[in-house]
């Protein structure tokens, strides 16, 4: 568990009816801005298999700010997915706070690389930013991921923990 400034991250079940409503509009928006073929975020189904840990970030009063999930890619590696601030939460830090809990838990876990998909288009600029002030950069594509105009594929380093 992670607080910050009026944020707590925890682990949390997708299916739950407020986080059901957050990652509906979720994807909504990744169907409306990306052709089908290069939507890659998860439905709540999927976000709750084996391999895939979700958090949420919520307030002092339990209100949902946002979600996260990092899928088990193998091989010391791990994949943020559905990354998604509430709209009422965006500008709070709220994108920041569950990113760097996904980069402690996959250090924790003694991974030395997360990487991460997302668009291209307009709509993910601040997302990209987000990423790259965290120290991703642009990679090819990875796992099951191929070339994709409406895509761009980001990795991290992870530093090992201190001995």
């Amino acid at each position: 568990m992670t607080a910050t400034a009026a944020v707590t991250i925890r682990r949390d079940d997708p299916r739950r009816a407020d986080v059901l409503a957050l990652l509906e509009e979720h994807l909504a928006d990744m169907y409306a801005t990306s052709p089908p073929e290069s939507v890659h975020a998860l439905d709540p189904g999927a976000l709750a298999a084996p391999g895939l840990t979700f958090w949420t970030a919520r307030d002092d009063d339990g209100a949902l700010l946002g979600c996260v999930a990092l899928a088990e890619l193998g091989e010391g590696g791990g994949e943020l997915k559905s990354m998604r601030t509430a709209t009422a939460a965006r500008g709070r830090g709220v994108g920041g706070a569950l990113l760097a809990h996904v980069l402690a838990e996959a250090r924790a876990r003694g991974h030395r690389t997360v990487h991460l998909e997302t668009g291209t288009q307009d709509y993910f600029a601040a997302a990209r930013r987000l990423y790259e002030r965290a120290g991703f950069v642009v990679c090819p594509p990875f796992g099951a991921y191929v070339e994709d105009p409406h895509s761009v594929f980001l990795r991290r380093t992870i530093e090992p923990p201190p001995a």
